[in-house]
């Protein structure tokens, strides 16, 4: 069997095979609450046969929301929208979901990447002030945040801590908690956008504090036999930022505290990244955690071929692969590969006769009478 189509155990949640579709922004709720789009978008990708589909970066507070049509899980309107959604996807999609909980911090108040994606002032129509480890903005000429104080920091482990009450009675498969791509607990960890001279500030473990206590509080509030893992962002791309002897030591404390996984991207914090773009980019760090810290890593980052994820998993650089835009574009992403490589994969059987007639073992448990 080929090594992508086999099973992946990330804590006690057991995956069908390691592919993994990663969580994708898209920009389309209303006060925190999915609608149609979601139950569009969210059906179809469910029906991928991937073993895994993380739900887009969800806000912990509405202040959190990267933009006005971020996905919330903040308010019981944003629990019962949800839940009307993955009682669809849960009656007709063989697939786990989990979702992926998370706080913009400074890089909250956007507009759509279609719009434009630029930073929507709290002195703007539908804008509202950020809040980050420090003062500092995210860019040039964009409006400060305010830095968290003690109370602040108390609200937000709170929220993030409630989101994971309202994921558990939603019965998700996990949840990921986003480390990564400049947001706020990003924001904390890496020295160029954290200045703070407090016990959250400055040395490396000062710098992990809050991303730790929130995972603890997270961890706490789940259900106990599902799995809460991190997505965190290797490097910065920048000289003098986080980086990945930082990943790796920040991963270790992670694993002390339970976390089932990492998922391992790259980048965000900074406008003035320098990323080496190309296909594959980002494996080498999913490789240098999972060697020195035994986690099961997610790989993510250009991979759109189904050889190149199956050489991912077979030489040990990681355990999964994420794919994202790769999915918007092909939804069927997993049916291809398996063809491609030999393999199978859980299909609904109202599709069952769509298997072409050469494959005739790609969909598991496929039985056809006359067509």
């Amino acid at each position: 069997m080929s090594p992508l189509f086999q099973p992946l155990q990330i804590g006690p949640l057991q995956l069908s095979n390691r592919i993994v579709i990663g969580p994708m922004c898209q920009y389309s709720a209303e006060d925190g609450t999915p609608g149609d789009w979601h139950m569009v978008h969210l059906g179809q990708l469910a029906l991928s046969g991937a073993g895994l589909l993380i739900l887009e970066a969800t806000a912990v507070e509405a202040q959190g929301r990267i933009s006005a049509g971020d996905l919330g899980l903040y308010s019981d309107a944003n629990e019962a929208g949800l839940a009307r959604v993955l009682g669809a996807v849960r009656r007709h999609a063989p697939i786990h979901v989990a979702i992926q909980l998370g706080h913009a911090g400074r890089k909250a108040s956007s507009r759509a990447p279609w719009d434009g994606g630029a930073q929507v002032r709290s002195s703007e129509p539908g804008g509202w002030a950020g809040v980050s480890a420090s003062a500092l903005p995210h860019a040039p000429g964009e409006e400060a945040p305010a830095a968290l104080d003690a109370a602040g920091l108390r609200r937000v482990r709170e929220a993030f801590a409630a989101a994971a009450r309202r994921a558990a009675r939603l019965g998700l498969d996990g949840i990921e908690i986003h480390g990564a791509h400049g947001y706020l607990l990003h924001q904390f960890l890496s020295p160029l956008s954290n200045q703070r001279s407090d016990a959250y500030g400055g040395s490396l473990a000062n710098r992990m504090r809050f991303p730790l206590e929130v995972f603890d509080a997270v961890r706490e509030a789940f259900t106990p036999d599902r799995p809460v893992w991190v997505r965190l962002s290797a490097t910065d791309w920048v000289p003098g930022g986080w980086d990945v002897e930082s990943t790796v030591a920040l991963s270790q404390e992670l694993k002390a505290r339970g976390c089932a996984a990492i998922h391992v991207s790259s980048g965000g914090v900074s406008p003035q990244q320098s990323i080496a773009l190309g296909p594959l980019y980002q494996v080498p760090f999913a490789q240098r955690v999972k060697a020195e810290v035994g986690l099961p890593t997610i790989a993510v980052g250009l991979v759109t071929e189904p050889e190149q994820a199956e050489a991912i998993v077979a030489s040990g650089q990681a355990d999964a692969v994420a794919l994202a835009r790769a999915m918007l574009y092909d939804p069927r992403w997993p049916w291809h590969a398996a063809a491609k490589l030999g393999a199978q994969v859980a299909a609904p059987r109202q599709y069952w006769r769509s298997q072409p007639r050469e494959f005739k073992d790609l969909f598991a448990g496929a039985a056809f009478g006359a067509r």
